[in-house]
């Protein structure tokens, strides 16, 4: 492999929203994003609110398309999973039922619901593999 053209994370996510602000204000509130910049439209309008997840950016972007609801494994990008400690994963669940999202399923590990535009969304405590070469 050239380390010189090594990927050294994720540098963001880019989800459309047709209220852009209800949707930021969602990943907020409940999973205490902060927010990094907002872009407006000639008119003045929202463009995109940029989140910031942890070092990887959370782009929330302007669309008057609605996207179909997924239901499981789709095509493309389907899920956005957010990563948590087992004994903090009970409190995300209460709080995304208490704002009106509810658990939809659950595994051992991971419990999956929805934004307020329906993008499916897991918080998981499945604890990643690590890479022997990044030691």
């Amino acid at each position: 492999m050239n380390v010189n053209c090594r990927i050294v994370g994720l540098h963001h996510i880019a989800l459309g929203a047709k209220s852009v602000e209800r949707v930021a204000s969602f990943y907020r509130e409940v999973f205490g994003l902060p927010e990094l910049a907002r872009h407006l439209l000639a008119d003045g309008q929202i463009r995109s609110i940029w989140l910031d997840l942890n070092g990887t950016i959370l782009m929330i972007e302007k669309t008057d398309r609605i996207r179909e609801s997924v239901q499981g494994v789709d095509a493309g990008p389907f899920l956005i999973a957010f990563r948590t400690g087992a004994s903090m994963r009970v409190g995300v669940e209460r709080l995304l039922e208490s704002s009106g999202h509810p658990i939809e399923s659950r595994t051992d590990h991971t419990s999956y619901s929805r934004d307020p535009e329906g993008n499916r969304i897991a918080v998981s405590s499945y604890e990643l593999p690590t890479n022997e070469s990044d030691k």
